[in-house]
């Protein structure tokens, strides 16, 4: 018997050697030690929504009971309070708050983790990541809801966000509709938080349908919702009235300031419904005073008094306008339209705005890396100083940051709002410029040389394969009409040169949506975005970011120096 004992110590010890485990660990075991198979995030991940919760995977099932807040902790500028659980192979740390902003993180899983057998991890597990500036997008409400019943026929579905996100990934791979396992045919666009789908034809009545958003769709820092996001509906056999038509149509410009803001329905509405209360126009917050009037199928609303110039308003239909059944708009209906700006000549001219290197509406970030403004103000306005982040590391030489919750200096929000109205003026003159005849340009202008002149784009515009040149002399002016989405991809090409003389301030890019300057894109010019604006990972510019409605992102040491 006692060499038996001898045997079955011997055989332990010499399986303790080749598993690398300790010998005192293998007391009734296996002899396979535990090791971490993956964590989310992975190590050296950045941009981390704030929420995250921290996962750690190992390639056997293990003890719950060795996993808590001490042996699986998260340590920033200080340890992070949360609650540790495990199941199967998966640990999960919760943490109790939000993580701060552009902090990194260790997490470490300690040797007291065993698994069921009793076999600890040998080494301490250690691992970092960044956090970026926001929290995870997610879908918050729907309409119709989920489970909704008697769905109008015309009905556009719509989800509404948490928060603002890019444009570009809202689209019909990313947001369908579906009746079984057969897509519904439609359209896909988005405004302020919300995503619209609008069914090209009518849906079936007495039929239920579902609607997705996928993980496809990101935030303005890139950050993607966590699942797919699905809901159903049941529709009705009712179809509602609906606005066929309006006067200024939706995002039109040059607008005059006397005009009458007109909407068309399909049907005859009952004429008590079309008020004040249910046809309004606003400049952004501020409600605009006029008279409503119904005639036939079309409403007008009067305004009291001329409408500003060079500015954008919202006219909106409500869901309290009824036809004469009693049958109500299947949806609100808003529009958007620009007014004549009074700049005039051939240079684009940004007024207060003129003085900021940033310039945004709801966000500015700098996501990683050592950013530099040189010789200009960051400013955001209607969005508030704690929707910038990463000032530090990011830093402003010869300038200042400017929110429109400042107190003092006394005056920054009615600076803020003149500089926001200053560039929506420019934003809406090198739009509609035409002192010299548009040159109509399209796809990749990678390689290209072009001299002086307006260039117009009626959907996107690239700049990928090569360099683009613009050459000229110290007064020629360039301005880009993009209709949509900008975008430069760096490095060995796509760069933004000029040759000649030309001027980065006389180059001018306004951009219906977004835009994006590529990883490692050296840039030349003034961007004036509707939406936002995205520097890639070691971009540079000669020139300034300027988004009207969305945010400004520097997601990696990016430079920017006033042209």
């Amino acid at each position: 018997m006692k060499t038996k004992n001898l045997l079955l110590t011997f055989a332990i010890l010499i399986i303790a050697l080749i598993s690398g485990c300790e010998e005192d660990d293998f007391v009734e075991i296996d002899g396979v030690c535990p090791i971490v198979s993956s964590t989310s995030p992975e190590n050296g991940a950045i941009n981390v929504p704030l929420d995250k919760t921290v996962t750690v995977i190992f390639n056997e099932e293990m003890n719950a009971s060795t996993f808590d807040a001490s042996s699986f902790t998260l340590q920033g500028s200080s340890l992070v309070a949360g609650t540790v659980s495990f199941s199967g192979t998966t640990a999960l740390f919760v943490p109790t708050n939000p993580l701060a902003a552009n902090t990194t993180y260790t997490g470490r899983i300690k040797t007291s983790v065993k698994d069921i057998m009793g076999n600890a991890l040998q080494a301490d597990y250690v691992w970092t990541f960044s956090t970026g500036s926001t929290v995870t997008p997610m879908v918050i409400s729907t309409d119709p809801a989920n489970n909704t019943t008697n769905v109008f026929l015309n009905k556009i579905v719509s989800a509404d966000f948490n928060m603002i996100m890019n444009q570009a990934t809202i689209n019909t791979t990313t947001f369908t509709l579906k009746q079984g396992a057969t897509s519904v045919a439609g359209s896909v666009s988005y405004i302020g938080t919300t995503a619209y789908f609008s069914p090209s034809i009518p849906l079936t009545a007495n039929t239920v349908y579902t609607g997705t958003i996928t993980t496809g769709a990101k935030n303005l820092q890139g950050t993607t919702i966590a699942n797919n996001y699905i809901w159903t509906f049941t529709t009705g056999s009712v179809t509602a009235p609906n606005v066929t038509a309006t006067n200024p149509a939706n995002n039109a410009g040059g607008i005059a300031l006397n005009q009458n803001i007109t909407a068309n329905f399909s049907m005859p509405m009952d004429p008590l419904t079309i008020s004040n209360t249910t046809f309004t126009l606003k400049n952004g917050a501020t409600m605009i005073t006029g008279t409503v009037s119904y005639l036939g199928t079309t409403a007008t609303f009067n305004p009291n008094s001329d409408l500003s110039p060079g500015t954008t308003y919202t006219a909106t239909i409500t869901t309290g306008a009824k036809n004469v059944a009693g049958v109500a708009l299947a949806n609100d209906y808003v529009w958007n339209f620009n007014t004549n700006a009074t700049v005039v000549g051939n240079m684009v001219n940004l007024g207060s705005a003129e003085r900021f290197g940033i310039l945004s509406g709801v966000g500015v970030s700098n996501n990683a890396g050592f950013s530099i403004i040189n010789n200009m103000d960051v400013g955001i306005s209607p969005g508030v100083r704690s929707s910038i982040t990463g000032f530090p590391p990011a830093l402003i030489v010869n300038g200042a940051i400017y929110a429109s919750d400042d107190i003092a200096p006394p005056g920054v929000p009615a600076m803020l709002t003149q500089a926001k109205l200053d560039l929506t003026n420019a934003y809406l003159f090198a739009e509609g410029a035409s002192y010299s005849a548009p040159i109509t340009v399209s796809g990749d202008q990678g390689g290209k040389t072009l001299v002086a002149g307006i260039y117009k784009s009626t959907s996107t515009l690239l700049v990928q394969n090569g360099d683009l040149t613009l050459s000229g002399s110290a007064t020629d002016v360039w301005i880009f009409q993009v209709a949509s989405a900008f975008t430069t991809v760096g490095g060995a090409g796509g760069n933004i040169k000029l040759t000649g003389g030309a001027l980065a301030k006389n180059v001018f890019w306004q951009t219906g949506s977004s835009a994006t300057i590529g990883d490692y894109t050296s840039f030349e010019g003034n961007i004036l975005a509707l939406q936002s604006i995205t520097m890639g990972s070691h971009s540079t510019a000669r020139g300034r970011m300027l988004a009207r409605n969305g945010a400004v992102v520097m997601t990696h040491t990016n430079i920017i120096t006033k042209p």
